[in-house]
């Protein structure tokens, strides 16, 4: 039936009307045959395509008249061609495996809303829970807003209960459609009067929905639906498998790192295992040969001290008898150094105050340092107290400073401070420490600092950066020592040109809050002597025996003597009047003095026991501490020291008893 060219323009889709008039003009300028596609809406809104071959016709005069043709609706192959290009588009442009899911998501629904020409097209997430979409972003034709961000899907009718089941809405016009004419106006406002809605998910469980949202009513086709649902179950499996990419492209690298995390701290670990397992073995030698050097000292030092006493001051050889003791008492701090380090020297454990001591000797520290080093003390607020050997903390402080002096050859800064740490599992594990409450000694200076190399043997003994002839190697590791010993950890931080800092961490003393003695009283000179009491020496090295007898016995004291403790035990049994015991704790024989002393309370249980050792053993302590009645002489000491253990125990009112852990 005929139709007027105004009727024919008003039913082109507005998109494609100047491309219809471009071929008529030409047409009529050239004369070729009209041969076009294009979309037409119908008046019930759907969307056609309609193909149209027509002829120009020329009146008498030769002039163009009118265009003869027929139209062909080529809706179904049109569908078809464009169903199969979308496709293709999506497969090679958007489902790719470098792109995002939210991209994914975001250019599937732009060009399926592209292809069917709609208002909106998107993709969100449902919660069936709450009832809500969430929309990242979606695509927008000229005109419409977007919708990105969460929708109530209860604002806007019942029909989320068929999304909940999973069922695809379609609606032609929600004006007239049950379950959305009472929210009309809010689909309208969103520029969404016809839709199409498909939840998508496995196994039942919808977690996601693309949408096509249309600003007038339209008759949607049982081929764009068919396409929709396509498009948004490929939509969907293009979106998981990408997001399931990335999780497990983030486990592996997760896992990776963690990897490499559990390496560093096996290396780290395994490190710090060799360090502490070398530090032991080098320990144990040098604890060993401390022990049979403070032996021979022993006997050195205790034969000088006869040979003083039996020839008097004014004998012409007393000079080279005091260049002798001078010598042993060099060599017993080297050794001493060396049962520090090696955690094997004797203890004399007290509550120590650390801000009170470190101010007690602030004065010796200035004078070591020299006027050309500024010291700074920074004693931290309510320091908590500590359970130490105070001689032996200072001595470590003072090693410590000495060392900060040399590193500032020409002047500078040293800072002495102290702060409470409490280290938790991590920390604890960084400094190889058990987690608690510690005290931090920390002293610093900004001298010519250390490199790495030197920072991981800093600790070992004999190891030194000084000239021969200055320095023993021996400073830092009887720190280090010092502090294993006291149940706390050494550490060192240094940078070239920066300085040093040295930390003591020394676990905080929750007893009993009493103030250590000052570790440089003196004891008082011996007062009495002994009334023939008898007494039991028992040592393997006959030299040291013997000037400890022969002191014994000018001291006034019955003596008697064994080398080992199977000996001991005979003569133990066979004299009921022995008082005190004397004892090395290396004993020869598979019993050490220890054990010996043991034995020996139980034949006589009011026996007092001193024990003689080149080194701290752990056999002679019981849970830290020695019973009432036993005390602890380190190799190598003067006469007049064992003298006043000696009176001090045969004098002391204790009451001695067995301990019960014998």
């Amino acid at each position: 039936m005929p139709f007027t060219y105004e009727e024919l323009q008003n039913a082109v889709h507005p998109d494609d009307l100047m491309r219809m008039r471009e071929a008529v003009a030409q047409t009529i300028a050239t004369g070729k045959d009209y041969r076009i596609e294009y979309r037409i809406l119908r008046p019930d809104g759907q969307l056609a395509w309609v193909r149209i071959l027509g002829r120009l016709e020329y009146d008498a005069a030769g002039r163009p008249s009118y265009i003869a043709g027929i139209s062909q609706e080529i809706t179904h192959a049109m569908l078809g061609r464009r169903r199969a290009e979308l496709l293709e588009l999506l497969d090679r442009e958007v489902y790719g495996p470098t792109r995002e899911p939210g991209d994914i998501a975001y250019h599937a629904a732009e060009a399926l809303g592209r292809a069917l020409d709609v208002s909106r097209a998107g993709y969100g997430l449902l919660d069936r829970n709450t009832q809500t979409i969430t929309i990242e972003r979606d695509w927008n034709a000229p005109g419409i807003s977007t919708l990105a961000g969460t929708l109530n899907c209860r604002d806007f009718g019942s029909y989320t209960k068929n999304l909940q089941r999973g069922d695809t809405v379609v609606l032609a016009d929600v004006r007239t459609d049950p379950r959305t004419r009472d929210h009309a106006d809010a689909f309208i406002a969103i520029h969404a009067q016809s839709l199409i809605n498909v939840p998508v998910g496995e196994d039942g469980n919808q977690v996601a929905m693309l949408y096509l949202h249309h600003a007038a009513p339209r008759h949607w086709t049982a081929e764009e639906l068919n396409l929709v649902r396509e498009v948004a179950h490929r939509t969907w499996h293009a979106v998981e498998r990408r997001r399931a990419e990335q999780n497990l492209h983030a486990l592996a690298n997760s896992l990776e790192q963690q990897v490499q995390e559990r390496t560093t701290a096996l290396m780290k670990s395994e490190a710090a295992l060799r360090q502490s397992q070398k530090m032991e073995a080098v320990g144990q030698l040098t604890g060993g040969l401390a022990h049979d050097f403070n032996n021979l000292l022993g006997a050195i030092s205790g034969s000088l001290e006869l040979l003083k006493r039996r020839f008097g001051e004014d004998s012409g050889a007393m000079r080279y008898v005091t260049v002798g003791q001078t010598a042993t008492k060099r060599a017993a701090a080297l050794t001493h150094r060396l049962l520090a380090f090696s955690r094997q020297q004797t203890l004399e454990p007290k509550v120590v105050k650390v801000n009170q001591l470190i101010s007690g000797f602030e004065d010796l520290v200035r004078r070591t340092i020299g006027p050309h080093v500024m010291l700074e003390v920074k004693c931290g607020i309510d320091v908590w107290p500590i359970h130490a050997d105070p001689s032996q903390l200072e001595n470590a402080l003072l090693n410590l400073c000495i060392n900060a002096r040399d590193a500032m050859s020409e002047g500078g800064k040293l800072v002495v401070e102290t702060a409470n740490r409490t280290l938790d599992e991590r920390a604890a594990g960084e400094e190889q420490m058990s987690p608690g409450q510690y005290v931090c000694i920390s002293v610093s200076d900004n001298g010519t600092g250390m490199t790495a190399d030197v920072v991981a043997r800093a600790f070992d003994p004999f190891f030194t950066t000084k000239p021969i002839g200055v320095g023993t190697g021996l400073g830092l590791s009887m720190v280090y020592g010092f502090a294993r010993q006291s149940g706390g950890q050494a550490r060192i931080h240094s940078e070239m040109g920066v300085g040093t800092t040295i930390r003591m961490f020394l676990p905080r003393y929750a007893g009993k809050d009493i103030l250590a003695e000052d570790a440089l009283d003196r004891a008082p000179a011996i007062s009495t002597v002994g009334l023939g009491e008898t007494i039991l020496v028992v040592d393997d090295e006959a030299s040291v025996r013997m000037f400890m007898v022969e002191m014994l016995q000018e001291l006034g004291y019955h003596v008697l003597e064994a080398e080992a403790g199977s000996s001991a035990i005979q003569v133990l049994q066979n004299n009921a009047s022995i008082a005190l015991l004397v004892t090395d704790v290396g004993l020869p024989g598979g019993m050490n003095g220890r054990q010996l002393a043991d034995a020996a309370r139980k034949i006589h249980p009011s026996m007092r026991v001193l024990f003689v050792t080149g080194y701290a053993e752990n056999a002679v302590l019981s849970h830290g501490q020695l019973p009432s009645g036993m005390q602890v002489l380190t190799k190598p000491f003067q006469l007049e020291v064992f003298g006043l253990k000696i009176q001090s125990l045969m004098n002391s009112t204790t009451n001695v008893h067995a301990d019960p852990a014998f």
